[in-house]
Formats: C-alpha cells, sequence, structure tokens
C-alpha cells in the first residue's frame, strides 16, 4: 500500500529552513555599535557586505518572513563608530536657512514663499491689505485690528535711506 511522502526536494527545503531559523533569530538579538562593531568588522576581514551585515546584526524580518539587510543602519553606525559625523540622520532635514530678502520678478510680482507663510501660519485664500510707505512695503492681514505704532516684527521688508 503506497504512503503519502512529500518529495525529496522540498523535504530537504523544509529541513533547511527549519535549519536556519534558529541561527538567524540568535544572530538578530542586538546590533553591534561602535567598538564591538568595529572589532567585529575587523574580524570578519574578508567577508562579503551581506555577510557582514548580517553578522553585526543588522537583519530584520519583512511581513513574507524574508530577511532584508539594513545597510544603511550599518554603514550609519560603522561612520559613528569611526567618529565621523555627517550630521544628524534622524528628524527633519534642515533644509536652507531663510534670507528674509526677496526679489522683484522678470515679470514684476514679489514673491514670498512657502517656508514664510508657513512661519505665519497663512493659508490659501488668507487677504492683507498692501500697505506701501517710503520705499517699504508692509502687508497687514485684513481683519487684524491695526497698530497706530509698527514694531520690528510686523515689518515684512525695509529699506533704509
Amino acid at each position: 500500500m503506497p504512503t503519502k511522502t512529500a518529495p525529496p526536494d522540498a523535504a530537504v527545503a523544509e529541513k533547511k529552513s527549519a535549519e536556519k531559523s534558529p541561527t538567524r533569530a540568535k544572530k538578530v538579538l542586538t546590533m553591534l555599535t561602535g567598538p564591538d562593531l568595529l572589532a567585529k568588522v575587523k574580524d570578519l576581514g574578508d567577508a562579503s557586505k551581506s555577510d557582514l551585515v548580517r553578522a553585526c546584526g543588522y537583519v530584520s524580518t519583512k511581513k513574507d518572513g524574508t530577511e532584508r539587510l539594513n545597510y544603511t543602519a550599518f554603514y550609519e553606525a560603522l561612520l559613528d563608530a569611526k567618529g565621523m559625523n555627517l550630521g544628524e540622520s534622524h528628524g527633519a532635514k534642515p533644509g536652507r536657512k531663510l534670507s528674509f530678502n526677496t526679489k522683484v520678478q522678470f515679470n514684476g510680482n514679489l514673491m514670498v514663499g512657502k517656508a514664510y507663510t508657513a512661519l505665519l501660519d497663512l493659508k490659501p485664500g488668507d487677504e492683507f491689505e498692501i500697505k506701501l510707505g517710503r520705499r517699504q512695503i508692509r502687508l497687514t492681514p485684513l481683519g487684524v485690528a491695526h497698530d497706530t505704532e509698527a514694531s520690528d516684527d510686523d515689518t515684512v521688508a525695509t529699506e533704509e535711506d
């Protein structure tokens, strides 16, 4: 009477996956940093990049169960361990600094960029009164009480004589 057995290839593949999973779980315990990371990289010497990343613990598991090597985190930790700081990699990017200057464009428009409107929490459709003074332009939001004495904070752009 024939018995049901798995094809030899499937049995071998299942055995290999069962053997690999316990060893991977041990390697993923901690991501090495600092002197420990440098020592491990030095010990492994001629190992491939993927083996280095895996051996140092920079591995995560995808939803489908396959492993993902975290090269970026590995190289950032390696640079940090060597004392090379390339700037803060976490959080918002610093971007350009605001100059609080602008130029009249070729078509005569005067542009105030998004960074400035964001500082004042302005929304599309907000309306302003344009006040022209001696060599200055002042924008005042409509519906806001007007001060008789303007402070430096209220002035958008001025040019002294």
